[in-house]
């Protein structure tokens, strides 16, 4: 699903990534853990092609059979909106809209018919327990609620793909542990393959496998 080879990644002086090699299986639940400033959400933003790395002699970034690096701008955006989806620590949610409508908005983007996508939109929601709440803004919902809705966006395009990072920072330990179950009960529901970063050390734990990240390098 993923293959990365040679990633670096600079602010400035600052030399974030050191050279990163990465091949993750489709289907694969995996961590990335490691101590702040490792590099784990740059790595996470490159991965999910929302940064891009240096053009380093023998780099290699190809997902799902798509040579990330030779895609220009529009292509880009096109291949994030219909194969990678994203959840983040605070749900990004947009607080003028519905659920229903915040959870259709990649869907839109992607051009689906506003009634197919309401359809998928409402199929993911009751999937997530959220059947009575397709009317409810973000002020209205708890926390784990919004990061339930926050899931059903990064799904409505069945991305083959799901970026998270810290997806359960901003939860009781309640809604966190529903929200892990959740990750691999959609694994095994619709197959995508996870990449999530974490300081859960139980969610980390959980993965099929556990990647460490120090000062810019993945520690095998």
């Amino acid at each position: 699903m993923i293959q990365a080879n040679n990633i670096h990644k600079y602010f400035g002086d600052l030399h974030v990534l050191k050279g990163v090699d990465l091949d993750i299986k489709k289907g694969e639940i995996v961590s990335v853990v490691g101590a702040s400033g490792a590099g784990k959400t740059t790595l996470l933003q490159i991965l999910g092609t929302l940064d891009k790395p240096e053009l380093k002699e023998s780099y290699e970034f190809v997902i799902n059979n798509t040579n990330i690096s030779s895609l220009n701008d529009k292509s880009l955006a096109k291949f994030r909106n219909e194969h990678i989806g994203f959840i983040f620590q605070f749900h990004q949610l947009l607080p003028e809209f519905t659920a229903l409508e915040n959870v259709c908005i990649p869907a839109y983007i992607k051009k689906t018919k506003k009634q197919e996508a309401e359809k998928r939109a409402k199929e993911l929601l009751d999937f997530l327990g959220l059947k009575d709440r397709y009317h409810h803004k973000p002020n209205e919902l708890s926390g784990g609620e919004q990061q339930r809705v926050a899931v059903a966006r990064a799904l409505i395009n069945n991305p083959e793909l799901i970026f998270a990072d810290e997806p359960s920072g901003n939860l009781d330990s309640e809604s966190a542990e529903n929200l892990h179950q959740l990750f691999f009960k959609l694994r095994d529901e619709f197959g995508q393959t996870f990449v999530i970063v974490t300081h859960n050390q139980e969610l980390a734990d959980m993965a099929d496998r556990k990647l460490t990240m120090v000062d810019g390098k993945i520690i095998y």
